[in-house]
């Protein structure tokens, strides 16, 4: 944990007022919903909530079956981070890297994205990939929040087909069921 050196007032009501820099740098918008946790040395912790942070190692593993039948890797996200991969360079896409504007786009958006050659877009920032193909899809929770996204990536050209896009279509369906 480190310092900001910024103090903030606690209300009559109990509310602080977090600052727009750490605000911005922590991707926080009205409305996203925080978790608190306490430390016995009377910290109180904020954390943003991921409704995907329960199923993390079901992620894991739903990946790891989606690129072994597939052939294909496969990058599960929630709505700020990699939390997911198989198939792909673990050292380049892991689960410390948080999600790229153009993904960030495509959550707003709700919308599902089939990207060849020059419209394969970054994952992450900084993200130097080398596919040639993407197939992104938005996992929508019963509550029809938008909780991240599921991606099949190639290496080569034509590999990705109209069957890996149904089939990404469920995956996303599925794995945003699981989430209340």
């Amino acid at each position: 944990m480190r310092a900001t050196g910024i103090v903030r007032r606690m209300d009559d009501l109990g509310r602080i007022v977090i600052p727009k820099e750490i605000r911005k740098t922590l991707r926080l918008r009205e409305g996203d919903p925080l978790e608190i946790f306490t430390a016995k040395d009377g910290e109180v912790i904020l954390k943003k909530y991921s409704p995907m942070g329960e199923l993390n190692q079901f992620s894991q593993e739903y990946s790891e079956t989606l690129g072994e039948v597939l052939g294909h890797g496969v990058i599960i996200t929630d709505i700020d981070s990699i939390i997911a991969t198989s198939k792909i360079s673990k050292d380049e896409y892991n689960t410390q890297k948080g999600i790229s504007k153009e993904i960030e786009s495509i959550i707003e958006n709700r919308e599902m994205k089939v990207l060849k050659g020059e419209d394969v877009i970054p994952v992450y920032e900084g993200d130097r990939n080398t596919y040639k193909e993407q197939i992104i899809a938005p996992m929508i929770s019963l509550s029809r929040d938008v909780i991240g996204t599921i991606i099949m990536v190639s290496k080569e050209e034509g590999a990705l087909s109209k069957a890996n896009e149904d089939i990404l279509k469920i995956a996303a369906n599925f794995l945003g069921k699981q989430v209340q």
